[in-house]
């Protein structure tokens, strides 16, 4: 295995200052290296990011930025070592390949805005997929139990206090899967991969994340299909605007059993009003 494929931390040494005296110390740090996704041997988009579970991130990734449908029009994942950085070759099925080099074409022009695989501002606030799942429920005992699991579930960040998570809670199951990244945005791409790879119903879970709500995340959300998304922190207004638009059940500021219902408060069991 090669020294930044799978890599998540290294050690590193310093001074340490408590009470006006100085000592040294040492302490795990997250990797982060530059990333990158290739299809059809040309680079769609490169990422600062942690470089583990890269099959995860790449089909997540995929996904959530509309390159694929499914998990099966990836054929293979390569990642390969090129320098101080990574870049995942991936394979798409021809037809879906032929899609991505159309819109390639379509978009062929117009300045970078900055924003991971996007090319323009009409990129940027794109429709998204309308969620449904109209039947779950989730309790506010559920919401408390998935931020504590959610927590506790972090190893590399327990380690380094340094890296955001994202999981997917399932009533009555639990955290089913998490995923850590140097990036939220990352963390839940690698989720995204991770839940369609492993087989779980995204309508039947909520997917939990230690940031802040931006729009990217609620974009995310919708691309993978889940009707809830949970936060410890608040949201911003047009990740509010685009929860309502995807039908996307919003909660920010989730600790205990405290937390605050932005969009789509039916899908709380106790019947919690809408945040104004």
């Amino acid at each position: 295995m090669s020294d930044l494929i799978g890599s998540t931390a290294r050690m590193v040494g310093g001074l340490k200052a408590s009470r006006g005296l100085v000592s040294s110390s040492s302490r795990l740090v997250p990797e982060e290296v530059p990333i990158a996704f290739s299809y059809g041997g040309t680079t769609h988009a490169v990422m600062m990011a942690t470089p583990d579970d890269l099959e995860d991130f790449a089909v997540g990734f995929s996904l959530a930025e509309g390159i694929i449908e499914s998990a099966e029009d990836v054929l293979a994942i390569d990642p390969i070592e090129v320098g101080e950085g990574i870049d995942v070759q991936v394979t798409l099925k021809e037809m879906t390949a032929e899609a991505l080099v159309a819109r390639r074409r379509r978009m062929a022009g117009p300045v970078g805005c900055g924003l991971c695989g996007i090319e323009s501002i009409e990129q940027a606030s794109r429709p998204v997929r309308l969620v449904g799942a109209e039947g779950l429920r989730i309790t506010a005992r559920e919401i408390a139990d998935a931020m504590v699991r959610l927590g506790a579930a972090q190893d590399l960040n327990c380690q380094t206090r340094a890296v955001h998570g994202a999981g997917f809670y399932i009533a009555g199951q639990g955290l089913v899967a998490i995923r850590e990244d140097v990036g939220r945005h990352n963390a839940l791409d690698k989720l995204v991969g991770a839940v369609v790879i492993g087989g779980w119903d995204p309508a039947q879970g909520a997917v939990v994340v230690t940031s802040r709500l931006s729009v990217e995340m609620v974009q995310k959300t919708a691309a993978l299909g889940a009707p809830l998304l949970i936060a410890i922190s608040a949201p911003t207004a047009l990740a509010i605007r685009t929860a309502a638009q995807a039908g996307i059940t919003l909660i920010g500021i989730a600790r205990d059993e405290d937390f605050e219902i932005f969009t789509r408060p039916d899908r709380v069991a106790e019947g919690v009003a809408l945040h104004v």
